[in-house]
């Protein structure tokens, strides 16, 4: 069976505790970092295995999108490092991480089990109801993500959609300032794939630098890269950060709906002038901007595509981008030739990223997928037009 999507990079257990404090001082309060493996703390396998039991740990990176789209009927597979252990061949995180995809139904046959660097983890710190705690994520073996040891495993699943996850979160991944990853998304293309990457939160403050209009380096592995992809989505507070890195022409950041569409305008004219099609977007908390271009390189739009779903009680934004990009993801993989051909109904998929993130950000920790439907489900309801009062409305009209 041909595979829809392969997602590769950042295989990464996500774990959480009121006892990581730690986090806070390595990354700061509410920050969010790239942390160095031997800054890890020492905790062993055993207290691993103890909070995986508790339910604190959720699968991150392809976790996020994976079995969302395997839920929806999609034939998806991920490809990355794990850590080698005495759990079945794998040590504690990278069992955990393996057993949710599996459940799921994701094909894990492009799984690496790295013999020294352990699978990577992020702390996050549960602070009180009126604080944000820090996110300390160490790659460990997602530094090491080789592009040669996943060419071959391109070559046999031959998907329609390549996605990896994420620019700048892997030191190898990211080496030549980014030209590896970028020739990498031209190889994919030449083999007929579709192909997005999209990038994590960059720095520890992100509010206080898009104050300052600085810049952050990290974002500058996007400027090989961005040419090479079919798709890039980003959130807005990202968005301002790499064009005050890429664009020094620009200092201090601009808000509101013009300023969005302003940046995917110049999205495309620095990044999208050859012609072929091309899908650029930014989220933001209530839905989705989205502009694109045709076969011939014609510009369309931006549009915003304010979210029908955002109804209900949000119980986790972690990982609230990747599920919107899962939905988007899965509606351009079975509407890959309309999207080759430029002539993909935008809306339409960008309001089924915008139901796909409502169910994931709403569901328990213990049960993130447990709410998505088949493809062809969750479309009716796109396609219905209806705008929900109650989350409980929206999984009935679902179940209907």
């Amino acid at each position: 069976m041909k595979t829809d999507v392969l997602i590769l990079n950042t295989l990464v257990l996500d774990i959480r505790s009121a006892d990581f404090g730690f986090a806070d001082a390595l990354v700061g309060p509410g920050g969010l970092a790239k942390c160095a493996t031997a800054d890890m703390p020492p905790y062993t396998q055993a207290q691993f295995d103890a909070w995986i039991a508790q339910g604190r740990s959720t699968a991150g990176g392809p976790g996020n999108t994976a079995p969302l789209l395997a839920r929806a009927g999609l034939a998806v597979a991920v490809g990355g490092n794990l850590g080698a252990g005495a759990w079945g061949g794998l040590d504690r995180q990278g069992r955990a991480f393996c057993e949710a995809l599996h459940a799921a139904g994701v094909d894990l046959s492009a799984m690496y089990v790295h013999p020294e660097l352990p699978t990577g983890t992020t702390f996050i710190h549960e602070a009180g109801p009126r604080e944000r705690g820090g996110i300390a994520y160490f790659p460990n073996a997602n530094n090491d993500f080789d592009f040669a040891r996943f060419r071959p495993h391109v070559e046999r699943l031959a998907p329609t959609v390549v996605y990896y996850m994420y620019s700048g979160l892997s030191d190898r991944g990211d080496a030549n300032g980014g030209c590896d990853l970028a020739a990498f998304a031209a190889w994919c293309r030449s083999r007929g794939s579709i192909v997005i990457a999209d990038s994590h939160t960059l720095c520890s403050d992100p509010e206080a630098l898009i104050a300052s209009g600085a810049p952050v380096p990290a974002y500058g592995l996007l400027d090989p890269i961005l040419p090479e992809l079919d798709i890039f989505f980003t959130s807005w507070d990202e968005a301002r950060l790499i064009r005050a890195t890429l664009d020094r022409s620009r200092r201090r950041p601009v808000n509101g709906d013009a300023a969005i569409e302003e940046f995917l305008l110049w999205l495309f004219e620095r990044f999208g002038g050859d012609r072929r099609p091309r899908l650029f977007g930014v989220t933001v908390r209530d839905g989705a901007f989205a502009a694109a271009s045709d076969a011939a390189g014609r510009f369309h739009g931006p549009r915003r595509f304010t979210s029908r779903f955002m109804c209900g009680e949000i119980v986790d934004l972690v990982g609230a981008g990747d599920s919107f990009r899962a939905g988007l993801v899965a509606y351009v993989a079975r509407h890959a030739p309309d999207f080759r051909s430029g002539r993909l109904p935008v809306e339409e998929a960008v309001q089924a990223g915008n139901l796909m993130a409502s169910l994931f950000i709403k569901s328990p920790l213990d049960d993130r997928y447990g709410h998505i439907p088949p493809l062809d489900r969750l479309l009716d309801v796109v396609r219905g037009g209806k705008r929900f009062e109650t989350f409980e409305n929206l999984l009935e009209e679902l179940a209907s």
